[in-house]
């Protein structure tokens, strides 16, 4: 696996990031995907598998408890694109225990609490939208967090058994909204009040000015370097 990713780049170093789809789709037919938040990255990667018609699978975890603009972006852009982005749900039943066992509010409680929510909310469902393939195409960017700064384009995910592929990883927050109004592409309208990392809404706030990009990210905890489990960075 690990001479396949370095052939991998070594074959989409000089490409654009159109190309480098165009050509994960030839490799890989049918078992490239794409995640998608609606996050102000996500909304760019979206643009560039729907404008140029690129078959690339696109799904979004739905946690039940997003922000109302959240929601409001996700329809926004399945109008725009004249798509219909496929969703994931937790497990029901999964919720339904969680809740009766520890409150509806439980993740304030502790960071493992807090982490069983993740990994029903988030975990379990993503695991089930990448089984089959063989590509996973995610919005990461190096700036976004510390442990993302050394990141390779390119990474084997051990947990879920897929290359994943981070398209735009040193794109700036700047090209990325500059990208986004040029082209009147819809984005989150919280990333304009001080949200720059947007997850489910109890767990997310607005960041101070000088605060890391994540800050925002389940600011109650002390830990840094907060992830959810969804990308696991050795």
């Amino acid at each position: 696996m690990i001479l396949e990713i370095q052939n991998l780049l070594k074959k989409i170093e000089k490409l654009t990031e159109v190309e480098i789809l165009q050509f994960l789709v030839q490799e890989y037919p049918n078992e490239v995907v794409f995640s998608t938040s609606f996050g102000m990255e996500d909304q760019v990667i979206t643009d560039f598998i729907l404008r140029n018609k690129i078959p690339v699978k696109i799904f979004t975890l739905d946690t039940g408890r997003l922000f109302y603009e959240t929601y409001t972006t996700w329809e926004n852009t399945n109008s725009f694109y004249h798509t219909r982005i496929t969703p994931y749900y937790p497990n029901a039943q999964a919720i339904e225990e969680y809740v009766q066992e520890n409150g509806i509010n439980a993740f304030y409680d502790s960071v493992p609490l807090r982490q069983q929510c993740c990994y029903i909310r988030k975990v379990e469902p993503l695991k089930r939208a990448l089984a089959g393939n063989k590509v996973w195409i995610t919005g990461l960017r190096s700036e976004q967090s510390p442990n993302r700064e050394r990141m390779p384009m390119i990474e084997w995910d051990e947990s879920n058994s897929i290359i994943k592929l981070h398209l735009i990883l040193h794109w700036t927050t700047e090209e990325v909204l500059s990208f986004l109004r040029k082209k009147g592409i819809p984005y989150n309208p919280l990333h304009d009040k001080g949200y720059p990392s947007i997850g489910c809404a109890p767990c997310t706030r607005p960041i101070k000015q000088g605060e890391d990009f994540r800050a925002g990210r389940w600011w109650w905890e002390s830990k840094t370097n907060k992830e959810c489990g969804l990308h696991v960075h050795k």
